[in-house]
């Protein structure tokens, strides 16, 4: 199968040598989003704030795709500390509805830039 790549210009740009989503078959896979704008700087100071840009740049991507959130089956979560859980997840339920995504959410040892939340997700194509 060949491999579609997908990149948005409202997305930021990649801080490592890795596609910001890869399409094969029916799949998309979105590698981790993180709370940076187009210009590589961070948004917010808190995990919400930067989930919320997470999420943004998510959305972004899966438009490139031609997908939007609503095609999302699988989502991960990584958190700095996992006490930010309902604070992001507060975030979370603003972009997503029922049903939801199968999803998983941790405690990471250290992200990316030091940011606070990171998101990557699977979707399938109609």
């Amino acid at each position: 199968m060949e491999k579609q790549v997908f990149v948005s210009p409202q997305g930021p740009p990649a801080v490592g040598p890795y596609s910001p989503a890869i399409g094969v078959g029916n799949l998309v896979f979105l590698s981790g989003q993180i709370g940076l704008d187009t210009e590589g700087n961070v948004v917010g100071s808190t995990p919400a704030e930067q989930a919320r840009k997470a999420l943004e740049n998510m959305r972004a991507v899966l438009e490139e795709a031609g997908l939007g959130l609503s095609d999302v089956v699988k989502t991960s979560i990584f958190l700095q500390n996992i006490e930010d859980f309902a604070a992001v997840n507060a975030v979370y339920a603003e972009f997503f509805s029922e049903p939801y995504p199968a999803r998983l959410t941790v405690q990471a040892g250290r992200l990316p830039l030091d940011l606070l939340v990171e998101m990557d997700a699977i979707a399938i194509r109609p």
